[in-house]
C-alpha cells in the first residue's frame, strides 16, 4: 500500500497552456504512488478567466468547488454546447473532447480538475 498526502501550502503552481487569468495548482501526479494514473489540480479562475478551446489530452472531470464556470463542449456532431456549472456541479468527458471554459460569474471560481492518464 502506498499513499501521498499534500497539504494546502504544498500545492505546486504551474502555467497551463491556453489558460488565462487563472492560478493553477497541482495537488497529485501519477508518480506519487506506484502504478498511479490520476492527476488532480485546483484552478482559481478570476472573473473573465478561462481556457481556450482545445482537445482534452486525457479523460477528465471538472468539479466546481466555488463560483460559476461556463463550459463549452463540442458534441459528436461537431456542434458546440454550453453549460453553466455552479458550485457542486461537475462534468466528465473523454480524451479528445474539444472543450473550453470561462468564469462568467462575478467572483473567483475554484475548479477541481481530475485527469486520468492511461
Amino acid at each position: 500500500m502506498s499513499y501521498r498526502i499534500v497539504r494546502r501550502n504544498e500545492a505546486a503552481t504551474y502555467e497551463a497552456a491556453k489558460h488565462f487569468d487563472v492560478r493553477t495548482t497541482r495537488l497529485h501526479n501519477p508518480e506519487d504512488v506506484p502504478e498511479g494514473s490520476i492527476v488532480m489540480g485546483l484552478s482559481h479562475f478570476l472573473p473573465g478567466g478561462g481556457a481556450e478551446m482545445a482537445p482534452a489530452n486525457f479523460e477528465m472531470v471538472y468539479y466546481i468547488v466555488e463560483g460559476e464556470m461556463t463550459v463549452t463542449l463540442v458534441a459528436d456532431a461537431g456542434q458546440e454546447e454550453q453549460y453553466i456549472l455552479q458550485a457542486g456541479d461537475s462534468v466528465h468527458f473523454n480524451k479528445g473532447t474539444q472543450r473550453a471554459s470561462l468564469n462568467t460569474g462575478c467572483v473567483t471560481a475554484q475548479m477541481l480538475v481530475i485527469m486520468i492518464k492511461k
